[in-house]
């Protein structure tokens, strides 16, 4: 198996039909493997996840009983995963399946491909929030000491090696800052490439809400660079 991708599902049962179909169509060779990862969902995933499964021959399902957080689906998916390189991405839609295949060629395409990671970088997205993931960029930036920009953008794509260099990695969304900031310590190859970054076809987005909900990831994240730092510098 050449790339498993991991998509973690929480109550995405509307997205996963178009997940399975524009990755049907993005797939254009052998050897890839698609995870979704049925992260705790309260709502009908498991039986359309069921009901749609048999016929994608490149898809399966990883079961969390009980969600336990973003961080922890992807884990669950990465551990279950068979691929030479892995990837994750959002199940939102709203990076395309097609970047995935981009990011895999250039990984392949890269002179030290075990040694590379590779990470979108989202292209069209609101000034408010492109200001918002500048200003956590850049305090992480100065604080960690590692240049780190557009931290939670898809997908990344890495080899199996610098996965099992993680060392307790978070089970929230920090778990993009962890990777990111990781591959930067161990002196990976950053590759960066631009990605469209749509309006979401179905559902809403479980953090990006309102202003509460950006203070709370900005609490959260500045509590786990401090942690971050701590246990990796």
């Amino acid at each position: 198996m050449k790339l498993s991708v991991i998509v973690p599902c929480f109550n995405e049962a509307a997205n996963i039909p178009l997940i399975l179909k524009r990755f049907e169509e993005s797939i254009n060779r052998s050897g890839i493997e698609l995870i979704l990862v049925d992260n705790g969902s309260t709502d009908n995933s498991q039986s359309v996840l069921a009901e749609l499964l048999p016929n994608y021959s490149f898809a399966r399902v990883v079961k969390v009983e009980h969600n336990q957080g973003y961080g922890f689906g992807i884990l669950s998916g990465l551990k279950a995963a068979e691929g030479e390189f892995l990837c994750w991405t959002h199940a939102d839609m709203q990076t395309d399946p097609g970047d995935v295949i981009k990011a895999l060629y250039l990984v392949e395409n890269a002179a030290t491909p075990e040694k590379t990671f590779v990470k979108g970088t989202r292209k069209g997205r609101p000034l408010r929030d492109n200001i918002f993931s500048l200003g956590m960029g850049l305090f992480n930036s100065i604080y960690l000491g590692a240049f780190l920009t557009e931290i939670n953008a898809q997908p990344n794509l890495f080899h199996r090696s610098f996965f099992n260099s993680f060392v307790a990695p978070p089970y929230d969304f920090s778990l993009d800052l962890y990777a990111y900031y990781l591959a930067r310590r161990q002196k990976l190859t950053i590759i960066r490439f631009p990605v469209l970054f749509p309006e979401r076809i179905h559902g809403h987005s479980h953090w990006n809400i309102d202003f509460a909900s950006k203070w709370k990831l900005i609490k959260r994240t500045l509590k786990f660079s401090v942690k971050l730092k701590r246990e990796l510098q």
